[in-house]
């Protein structure tokens, strides 16, 4: 089965909750277990919230884009701006960086996407944005005992 969506939104901070439960309801078709729904939902917020507060300083009046594909058990979903982009994005990934440390954040959104996803892939240009690219194997220990 393949299948596809994709989505812009506002990058307002009350999108992020809509973003998670679009992914929720495209990726139901896969009949996810509670935790590979949980953890695409979560994935999915990072990243909109990185997008949101690092990549557009919280300008609501900017677009955050999400396309998904599923082609049998694998998800590919991409998260994109088109803000000020990551100047190093090794420096991004690492546990507990932020470049935004006056808003108290955490630093562990990268960290968590890497957790939960199968591949992670950051691409930014400094003043054209980022993407990011996340992909996901669903029912794997299903499949693995079939």
């Amino acid at each position: 089965m393949k299948n596809t969506m994709q989505l812009s939104f506002s990058s307002n901070s009350a999108n992020e909750s809509f973003a998670r439960v679009t992914i929720a309801a495209f990726v139901a078709q896969l009949d996810p277990t509670l935790e590979e729904l949980t953890e695409m939902k979560t994935v999915v917020s990072e990243a909109v919230t990185n997008a949101i507060i690092h990549g557009y300083n919280n300008d609501e009046n900017q677009m955050i884009f999400m396309y998904c594909e599923i082609d049998d058990n694998k998800v590919e979903l991409i998260i994109e701006d088109t803000g000020i982009g990551i100047d190093n994005i090794d420096e991004a990934v690492q546990p507990l960086y932020t470049s935004k440390p006056e808003l108290e954040r955490s630093g562990m959104g990268f960290t968590i996407m890497e957790n939960f996803m199968d591949n992670v892939e950051v691409e930014s240009t400094t003043g054209e944005g980022t993407k990011v690219r996340l992909i996901k194997y669903f029912n794997k220990s299903r499949t693995l005992c079939n």
